[in-house]
């Protein structure tokens, strides 16, 4: 590996930023290994693209807390919700090739199950809907089983019969209108795969999109076999504690089955961005990729300055991936996923040729974000950080000491994990939150702190502002200035 990499991965893992209060605000660098175990995380993998190709790809830390065995570029992690774009790629295929039609009444195509009619009113659902979640189904997600529990059948799981643990799976609103994520609606879809060409599920995901990426570290076999066990992290708690079992199990592999890498699901990304620089296509052409990263209603638009109501500013459903950034450089799609025990997120600028996966071994969506951020950083990645330079605080300790008024009225300001806390007289501390590196607020009260620095860039005092309101009439603003003992 390039010297020149090795000191981006060294620069990545020493510069993680975490976040404060406020958006756009970061304390001050940490490394990957104190937010490891800050977090209580045992491990994470990450894969970064960079100039349209995998750059690097490294594991961190362990695959299962109190053991020494290390997570690699190759252990094994459970990509729950990014099964759902990578399961679209083989709807897409078949879309491709003729054999399915996005627009056609699923009703056509299914055979073993059908879409609940409520009285008398039989819903129409396309494929279009179920992978842009939008056909008014209900059934979010699902919390998964354990090794030792029975699996239901995928029709037990629409119909929300034991040994089922989810609801059953039906419309509630007018299907085409509203953007809905819906995990059921994906596991419609993954029964109208079986149905048409009458093979497991994991052996179609297989043939249609694992083996012509060449994503050899992943499956959807759910449970997984006894082979693959050895390569796995184990699933753990938000404390830390690894799971029973090591992990849950998922039979709607479609929409949270997918055992992967950060490395193979960058190959998705990789792929993608090679069809959409008009690059010979190896499966997919870039007609249907295309497809695949545009709004799919017409309230949903590109443009970075809209918003569509249920994503966020400037964010869209594509088929299978959700998008932003605009039509520019800044264009990304993204997903990211959340079963027990395990978090995970891709993102990939298809113009830029740049985007990473992270992968964890534990349900800390912030040390994912944070990781995401180094990233971003590190590789100039656009949108990701406020236009304004973004607040990354001095060290919490340079603001820690005993304060003084002319009069004597002490203050004394101490740190804890990168926080700042004040402690007044008998009051218990109380924390304060950055706006800029030296202005603080406190939630908890109408309170906030400013500190001075001199010439050298010394912290010499510190001013207080206090606004109290009376059942009567707004007092005057006190400010009390103390400057810092030696």
């Amino acid at each position: 590996m390039l010297q020149s990499v090795e000191q981006q991965i060294e620069r990545v893992i020493n510069h993680v930023l975490p976040a404060t209060a406020l958006e756009g605000k970061f304390g001050s660098p940490k490394t990957l290994y104190e937010r490891l175990a800050h977090y209580q995380t045992p491990g994470l993998s990450i894969a970064v693209i960079n100039d349209f190709d995998i750059e690097w790809a490294r594991g961190f830390g362990v695959c299962e807390a109190g053991t020494t065995r290390e997570v690699t570029p190759d252990t094994l992690f459970q990509a729950a919700s990014i099964s759902k774009p990578v399961f679209a790629l083989a709807v897409m295929r078949l879309v491709q090739n003729g054999r399915l039609n996005l627009d056609e009444d699923v009703h056509n195509y299914l055979t073993s199950w059908r879409v609940p009619a409520i009285s008398n009113w039989q819903p129409r659902i396309t494929l279009r809907q179920l992978l842009s979640h939008t056909a008014g189904l209900t059934v979010h997600g699902f919390p998964g089983y354990r090794n030792s529990e029975p699996l239901p059948t995928t029709a037990q799981i629409l119909n929300g019969e034991p040994p089922a643990n989810t609801d059953k799976v039906e419309v509630n609103i007018i299907p085409g209108v509203h953007h809905r994520y819906s995990g059921g609606g994906t596991t419609i879809a993954q029964q109208v795969l079986v149905d048409v060409l009458g093979k497991p599920f994991p052996e179609i995901m297989r043939e249609l999109v694992l083996y012509p990426l060449g994503m050899t570290n992943s499956t959807y076999q759910q449970p997984l076999p006894n082979d693959w066990l050895t390569k796995t992290a184990t699933a753990h708690s938000l404390s830390g504690v690894p799971l029973a079992g090591k992990h849950h199990v998922y039979p709607e592999m479609a929409a949270a089955g997918l055992w992967t890498t950060p490395s193979d699901l960058a190959k998705v990304g990789v792929e993608l961005m090679r069809v959409l620089r008009g690059l010979t296509p190896a499966v997919w052409s870039q007609e249907t990729v295309e497809d695949m990263l545009r709004p799919q209603q017409p309230e949903q638009t590109q443009e970075a300055d809209e918003s569509f109501v249920g994503l966020g500013k400037g964010l869209f459903v594509g088929l299978g991936f959700f998008a932003g950034g605009g039509i520019g450089n800044g264009f990304y799609f993204f997903h990211s996923g959340k079963n027990k025990g395990f978090v995970s997120l891709m993102r990939i600028y298809t113009h830029l040729g740049k985007g990473a996966v992270v992968m964890l071994n534990s349900e800390e969506i912030e040390l994912m974000q944070e990781v995401m951020r180094s990233l971003a950083l590190e590789y100039n990645w656009p949108d990701v950080f406020p236009k304004e330079k973004p607040i990354i605080l001095s060290q919490a300790d340079l603001y820690s000491g005993l304060y003084l008024t002319k009069s004597g009225l002490p203050f004394k300001v101490i740190s804890q994990d990168g926080n700042v806390f004040l402690h007044c007289g008998q009051q218990p501390p109380l924390q304060f939150f950055p706006t800029s590196e030296l202005e603080f607020f406190a939630k908890a009260l109408n309170t906030s702190i400013s500190f001075e620095k001199d010439d050298t860039g010394k912290i010499v005092a510190m001013t207080l502002n206090q606004a109290g309101v009376t059942s009567l009439r707004p007092q005057a603003n006190p400010q009390i200035r103390a400057k810092k003992q030696e």
